[in-house]
């Protein structure tokens, strides 16, 4: 066999949503209270939603750059591949790679939209529905058979898990991104049956996988503070 000719399937890929996403996927009486992004003082670009500030990038879009560079800081668009968040450019990239197909976890959403869901309200029930319709029908969706689409859930609330579980299912997705450690998100641990039953037995009937991505776990640790960012890629 030659290594050369292998095809990948990857399934920790990530996407850098783009600034757009969300403009053909909310109502237009919605959209000025969309998350968007702003460039801060320090031309650093930044994702706001209800006023809370989270960052673009960090370790999610170093690709090219030299690994003595590799760190969490938040980073602009101008930074970036454009493959990192440009759907056309990411698969004329998996096409050099040999990659058949991605699953791409979220950046700014957080890996189990735990950036979203700091605001547990319909609007962000809203905001979330509109991530999956971008994420299945236009990222995923512009190059059938190429990804994996990977879908997030209020995790706040099991029936409305179940309900989005149910909606995205419907629409042709094949899994869900979910917090590795609940608890260490204020949430019921995956041992407390009656808070997750209903959403496992969801997941069951739709034969959606269910998706954990390492990283909300590195709270539990206590890692050195001095530490370069390689310990954290070798932990993972």
């Amino acid at each position: 066999m030659n290594v050369d000719e292998l095809i990948l399937v990857s399934i920790d890929d990530h996407v850098v949503e783009p600034a757009d996403m969300f403009k053909n996927h909310l109502p237009a009486n919605l959209a000025d209270q969309a998350p968007h992004v702003e460039t801060d003082a320090s031309g650093v670009d930044r994702w706001i939603y209800q006023g809370r500030v989270t960052g673009v990038s960090g370790l999610n879009a170093v690709v090219t750059w030299p690994p003595e560079e590799w760190a969490k800081d938040p980073a602009g668009f101008a930074e970036m591949r454009p493959a990192v968040y440009d759907i056309h450019d990411r698969v004329r990239d998996m096409d050099r790679n040999g990659i058949l197909a991605s699953m791409c976890f979220p950046t700014f959403a957080g890996f189990s939209a735990g950036h979203l869901n700091h605001f547990k309200d319909p609007l962000t029930v809203i905001m979330i529905q509109a991530y999956n319709d971008w994420h299945i029908d236009e990222w995923a969706g512009t190059y059938p058979g190429r990804f994996i689409p990977l879908a997030l859930l209020p995790t706040w609330d099991p029936q409305l898990m179940v309900a989005e579980i149910r909606r995205v299912a419907a629409k042709g997705c094949r899994a869900v991104t979910m917090p590795e450690l609940p608890h260490l998100e204020g949430l019921p641990s995956y041992h407390d049956i009656t808070y997750w039953g209903p959403v496992f037995a969801a997941l069951s009937e739709t034969g959606l996988v269910m998706c954990l991505h390492i990283g909300t776990g590195f709270g539990a640790l206590k890692l050195a503070p001095d530490a370069p960012i390689d310990n954290l890629i070798i932990l993972a």
